[in-house]
């Protein structure tokens, strides 16, 4: 059942081609658990042959070719003694990957040779499920580097060597402690490691300071009045905010439709006292409009570029947020590089649209998740691609090699393997990403730069059910798979191992892409089931940044790593710490009972007129100019001020 192509000309270069990244990626990107999409007719561009059973003929030529010398002596002489001296005496390169040191002078490689005094050891093969049985390999496998080219871009397109090599044999090692950085006992904890003092007295201070600019743009421009909740505002503070947080936490826990539903307190089943007794409803309701993070004032679009314009209201955020999640958690051996989508129907320059995500049409954010728990370790909203670093001569200096390599920053040399789909693989990039110590698999668009002719003109007629194609340059492997449809893989470490599931023949890497690629889409699943961001608001990145405080949570969450909790019985202890620890002190019943009750009159709206300020009475719902001195309720004097305090 597996084949292999012998591609390339003699010279074992092959052509290159313009790098396209479609706008419109529909049907592009497997996201299902499936491992053959239901639409990937774009990814391997129709061939103009017209008979395929002469180029099965061709493609049975190849497999048949006679191994050429070099070959032979490099298989009769791997494992012999020249080869494993360095091994024998314990020296080992740390610091430089294999594939990096091809790119290297003489002087550097024996340099690195002295100073190397640590062995590696080999990370085990990756579990696969108990049902499925994998092709065997041979003990005796040909070294991956006898025919390494020696330029970082010229791939020589081979057929396997034959046997093949085990893919832990060829992975990059790994021996990173992976989790949290720093133990937590309680939720609080974890969530205030993410939600410092810091951060929250940041977003105090430009809170306050926009309610104050807020207030004067209304005076200016005569849109104020005096039933205008903005008339009520005094400086927030930390503790009021950490309270704030609860509230919102808590409405996802407890969903209901509307927003004054929270503030219930009649005596029926759909009473919910506990959140008019943190806050009052106007109060929580002005904090909401006043919420802000970044002052407008420093906005010099002259010192921006767009992209950075367009973030500038959430920026301090964003940043924050990804020195904690990298700081506070060690990522596993497998990691996933993927989009996610925050819903938003209204107008904004920064919307796009993905028909396979949930949220359909919204702001984008590139992320790089854990595949196992889907922590978020870093992230990148879409604001427009920079194509200013944009070199021609440079196959990895494009927008999104150089997105994936941003998220990468930090990772490198510890043995990694990222998993992305065919919106981001290219063979210049899988290279790239091998010289810096990582590992990558994934989809392939088969109209990538340096892919093979031979694969790229293959088309599903040309191939029958269940059949492997491939070929490899060393450090960078091509599979093409005959399923319902025409898939294609690229890999550093796979090569055209194949397993059988059933009935059914796949390649190695197909599975394991299966098991490992839906880390975002974990992440996205968790937090499906407490919506934050549901609530309507009329600023976009005021919905942004609840969906990542809902981020933060999931987060912590997985920095608790205590296997007692369940994530909505985490989520509720966070909710009652963060009451307990920041709710304001309860006035003093005695001097309350003990005070005296005065009625007076609000201040006048206007010094030279009579108008003065007018609120709603609590006991009759009218308007009124007369309240209570020490209760700080307006009431009317005659009616309802001696029955309110009768009854209370």
């Amino acid at each position: 059942m597996e084949q292999y192509v012998e591609c390339g000309s003699s010279s074992g270069a092959s052509t290159p081609k313009k790098t396209s990244t479609p706008k419109k990626r529909r049907n592009l990107s497997p996201r299902s658990n499936d491992s053959t999409p239901k639409k990937r007719r774009n990814l391997s561009p129709r061939s103009n042959d017209s008979t395929p059973k002469k180029r099965r003929n061709l493609i049975n030529s190849f497999s048949d070719r006679p191994r050429r010398d070099s070959e032979i002596t490099t298989a009769l002489n791997y494992g012999s003694e020249e080869e494993s001296d360095e091994e024998e005496e314990g020296i080992a390169e740390l610091a430089v990957p294999r594939i990096a040191r091809m790119f290297m002078d003489e002087d550097d490689a024996e340099v690195n040779e002295r100073s190397a005094n640590a062995t590696l050891e080999r990370s085990p093969q990756s579990p696969r499920p108990a049902d499925c049985a994998s092709t065997p390999a041979s003990p005796t496998p040909v070294s991956p580097t006898a025919m390494e080219p020696s330029n970082k871009f010229q791939f020589e397109w081979r057929k396997f060597s034959t046997p093949q090599i085990e893919p832990h044999l060829r992975r990059e090692p790994f021996s990173q402690i992976s989790g949290p950085t720093v133990s937590f006992t309680r939720p609080y904890e974890a969530f205030i490691a993410i939600w410092d003092r810091e951060i929250m007295e940041m977003i105090v201070r430009e809170t306050n300071i926009y309610a104050q600019q807020l207030a004067t743009t209304m005076l200016e421009n005569g849109t104020i009045c005096p039933s205008s909740r903005i008339t009520r505002w005094h400086d927030t503070n930390v503790n009021e905010l950490y309270t704030y947080f609860a509230i919102v936490l808590a409405m996802g826990v407890v969903i209901k439709t509307r927003l004054t539903e929270y503030w219930n307190t009649s005596n029926d089943i759909f009473s919910t006292p506990g959140f008019s007794t943190e806050m009052s409803y106007d109060r929580f309701h002005l904090l909401s409009a006043c919420l802000h993070f970044n002052n407008n004032k420093d906005c010099n679009s002259a010192l921006l570029t767009r992209p950075q314009a367009k973030l500038f209201k959430i920026k301090p955020i964003i940043d924050h947020l990804n020195r904690k999640f990298s700081e506070l958690y060690s990522l596993s051996q497998n990691v996933a590089l993927d989009e996610s989508l925050t819903m938003w129907k209204g107008w904004l320059e920064i919307n796009q649209f993905i028909p396979n995500k949930a949220a359909t049409v919204g702001i984008k954010t590139f992320e790089l998740c854990e595949s196992q728990t889907g922590y978020l370790w870093r992230f990148e909203v879409y604001a427009g691609h920079d194509t200013s670093a944009f070199q021609e001569d440079d196959p990895v200096s494009g927008k999104v090699p150089a997105l994936v390599l941003r998220l990468l920053n930090g990772l490198e040399h510890k043995g990694h393997t990222i998993w992305m789909d065919n919106y981001y693989n290219s063979p210049s990039l899988a290279r790239e990403l091998k010289i810096r110590g990582f590992d990558c698999a994934g989809t392939l668009r088969t109209n990538r730069q340096f892919v093979p002719p031979e694969l790229a003109s293959i088309t599903k007629n040309d191939m029958i059910v269940g059949q492997l194609l491939g070929c490899t340059s060393g450090d960078v492997d091509i599979v093409v798979w005959r399923d319902k449809n025409l898939v294609a893989f690229i890999s550093t470490y796979h090569a055209l191992l194949a397993t059988k599931c059933g009935d059914t023949v796949k390649p190695t890497v197909a599975q394991d892409y299966n098991l490992n690629m839906g880390g975002v889409d974990r992440k996205d699943q968790q937090l499906a089931m407490y919506p934050l961001e549901r609530k309507r608001n009329k600023v976009w990145y005021k919905k942004f940044f609840r969906r990542l405080l809902n981020a933060s949570v999931l987060n912590s969450y997985i920095l608790l790593k205590n296997q007692s909790w369940a994530h909505r019985k985490f989520r509720k202890a966070l909710i009652t710490d963060l009451f307990t620890a920041h709710r304001a002190p309860a006035p003093n019943s005695k001097t309350i009972a003990t005070s005296v009750h005065s009625p007076a009159q609000y201040s006048s709206i206007n010094p030279k007129k009579t108008d003065r300020l007018r609120r709603q009475c609590v006991v009759c719902k009218k308007r009124t100019v007369t309240y209570c001195k020490t209760c700080q309720l307006a009431m009317c004097t005659y009616t309802c001020y001696e029955p309110y305090h009768t009854a209370h």
